[in-house]
């Protein structure tokens, strides 16, 4: 899938910016077709796979993968920030949020 957006500059000028995103759909049918297995079996994967990564996470545990990367927990502090609308400043709670640190390995060039 290719994703379109602008984005403006402080020259003001608009920059046209392309993504090309694989959405899960994707990801299942290129999985099924490297694995050679059916669409169904690979949705069923991919499934068990984000709930298993989804648990450990919600554990504050990690999941690692030797040549892909980790997955893992981290704690954002709590900080001020401007709303972008008003121009006034909130406080944001503190949050855990997932992280993903790819592996030394996972060679994208």
């Amino acid at each position: 899938m290719l994703n379109l957006y602008l984005q403006s500059s402080k020259n003001y000028f608009l920059t046209l910016i392309y993504t090309i995103v694989m959405n899960k759909q994707e990801l299942i049918d290129a999985m099924a077709e490297k694995a050679g297995i059916s669409k169904a079996d690979s949705k069923k994967a991919l499934d068990a796979f984000t709930a298993v990564v989804a648990e450990e996470l919600k554990k504050e545990g990690k999941v690692a993968l030797v040549g892909f990367g980790t997955f893992s927990v981290v704690e954002k502090s709590a900080r001020t920030g401007i709303n972008p609308a008003t121009k006034q400043q909130i406080q944001i709670a503190a949050k855990k949020v997932a992280k993903f640190k790819p592996g030394a390995d996972l060679d994208i060039q």
